[in-house]
């Protein structure tokens, strides 16, 4: 099994707050697997990212969730590790 962590950031819904959000990943060299946003609330009022990461340690990812905190239009960060099963093809 391989280990993808999943961030979810509720932010101010700024121009800038996505692209602040993916800066932390480009940063340390990493490509998402997932990212999806989305505005919620009423009359739109939040900004909710999920991003899904591969390939981290638990330590790695939670300094990026602490350094994702950091962003000054985000509210909150959410993040947990979910395991991934990798299915074998079967021999014929």
């Amino acid at each position: 099994m391989s280990a993808v962590f999943c961030f979810s950031v509720h932010s101010e819904p700024s121009p800038s707050a996505l692209p602040r959000v993916l800066e932390v990943f480009a940063h340390k060299g990493y490509v998402p697997e997932r990212c999806h946003a989305r505005l919620e609330g009423r009359d739109g009022q939040e900004l909710a990212i999920e991003v899904q990461l591969g390939g981290l340690d638990p330590a790695e990812a939670e300094r990026l969730a602490k350094r994702l905190e950091r962003i000054v239009t985000v509210d909150t960060v959410l993040w947990t590790e979910k395991k991934r099963c990798l299915v074998r093809a079967s021999p014929s």
